[in-house]
């Protein structure tokens, strides 16, 4: 067991889909020295779909915070605050399911969660030490979300298109922005804010040394 002094400092990064949270938490964990941070994404919990069929996996809301196992990541988080290493999921977004073998994280002096839902759910929240809420416009979003699930979760266009009309828009209203007030700190433009990300790192520096 470790003691609260001991205790890894735990970072929440939430903000909207392409609003730039991934490229804030990598450019944090790669300014720390090696084997002091950890990255956690919120993504990795989706629930797996695999006992429905394609078209009904299809169909889901996976932008609502029912869609992701959020207990389970607290489970995590408190395990890694007290020293333990846990077993996180692996999540196939072509196929809505997830894979037979697990990403093995150990505990560090800082962790890093990320998601756009991070923030929703009150018994992660509580696990954070940090909140940081990545507040970049709209439009920037949805051309970076759009790039993305075309070449790196192998969706058409059209599906795209179609899910952000009817749950990515709605859901980032009815949660993700709302969400923005449990924000220690708002960075906006995201990886791109170097002033920010100055500020954070300094604080990341001392505990990643124990200082």
């Amino acid at each position: 067991m470790t003691t609260t002094s001991d205790r890894p400092l735990v970072i929440g990064i939430a903000g909207g889909t392409g609003s730039g949270k991934s490229t804030v938490a990598h450019k944090l964990a790669t300014a720390t020295p090696q084997g002091r941070c950890a990255v956690i994404d919120h993504d990795a919990y989706y629930r797996d779909q695999s006992a429905l069929s394609p078209a009904e996996r299809a169909v889901l809301n996976y932008d609502h915070p029912s869609s992701l196992e959020s207990a389970l990541l607290a489970e995590h988080l408190r395990a890694l605050r007290d020293g333990h290493a846990v077993e996180v999921p692996i999540y196939d977004f072509a196929t809505h399911s997830r894979r037979p073998e697990t990403r093995r994280v150990a505990p560090a002096p800082v962790i890093i969660v990320e998601g756009i839902l991070v923030f929703v759910e009150a018994a992660v929240r509580e696990q954070m030490d940090v909140k940081i809420f990545v507040d970049t416009d709209a439009d920037i979003r949805l051309m970076r979300r759009i790039r993305r699930d075309l070449e790196q979760r192998g969706r058409t266009f059209t599906s795209i298109r179609d899910q952000y009309y009817a749950t990515v828009r709605p859901m980032h209203l009815e949660y993700v922005e709302p969400s923005k007030r449990w924000a220690d700190l708002i960075v906006p433009e995201g990886g791109d804010n170097k002033v920010a990300l100055d500020v954070l790192l300094g604080r990341l520096g001392r505990v990643a040394l124990g200082r």
